[in-house]
């Protein structure tokens, strides 16, 4: 009986220890977020009196993005500093791409857009985190489905680039708002499992999922805003 107790008091402990290392990982990770963003606003803010400069340049900026995501980042796991460092990089460069529209909606007189679209994508952005919390159902299984989607939005966004469709413009940046949405729910649900080795892997996919649905806000609420 002892032996039993003894037993139990050490799996309680353990998972305490548990306990206590995710909720670690997940405030890091939402740390991180939080410098993502000012990262992100820094990069659009130093380089918001080169607008054209950066409209000139966009494909080659787009492009670096790429290039660090996909290699920068992936070259970088699991060396602490690095990782840090390439995380920076890409949501600074994030935040240059957006200079352009910053600057339209600016100079159409709209900068009051820019705030609103970024309030409400932190509430919606919120609203969804807690759902995927408190909610009983699983997203976790979601993957493969919401990449297949994802593959498909791009490639209908890249199609849309030669046609120059407004009407499948707006059914793009639609299913792009409910996709990212659902990938909110998704990537906080994997957080809180425990399903990311590094606080700077999940900072990176819940930014990615803030960055789109602010984007998209922000062109919807440019569009609704026009007279």
């Amino acid at each position: 009986m002892a032996l039993y107790e003894r037993d139990y008091t050490i799996d309680r402990a353990k998972e305490s220890a548990l306990s206590s290392e995710r909720v670690g990982f997940i405030k890091k990770t939402y740390q991180l977020l939080a410098l993502s963003m000012l990262a992100a606003a820094l990069g659009a803010y130093l380089t918001m009196p080169f607008a054209a400069a950066v409209m000139k340049y966009r494909w080659f900026i787009f492009g670096a993005e790429l290039l660090v995501l996909f290699f920068g980042i992936g070259f970088s796991k699991g060396k602490p500093g690095l990782n840090l460092m390439m995380l920076f990089l890409f949501t600074f460069l994030t935040g240059v791409s957006l200079v352009p529209l910053l600057a339209f909606l600016i100079g159409m007189g709209k900068g009051a857009v820019i705030g609103n679209a970024f309030l409400a994508t932190a509430v919606l952005f919120g609203s969804l985190s807690l759902f995927a919390i408190n909610t009983s159902k699983d997203f976790t299984n979601w993957g493969k489905g919401l990449f297949i989607t994802l593959i498909i939005v791009v490639i209908a966004s890249i199609v849309n680039l030669f046609l120059g469709n407004g009407i499948l413009a707006v059914i793009i940046n639609a299913a792009v708002l409910l996709l990212f949405g659902i990938f909110t729910i998704y990537d906080t649900q994997n957080i809180v499992r425990g399903m990311y080795d590094s606080p700077v892997d999940a900072a990176l996919s819940l930014y990615l999922d803030f960055l789109n649905l602010f984007t998209v806000i922000l062109e919807f609420l440019g569009v609704m805003d026009n007279d």
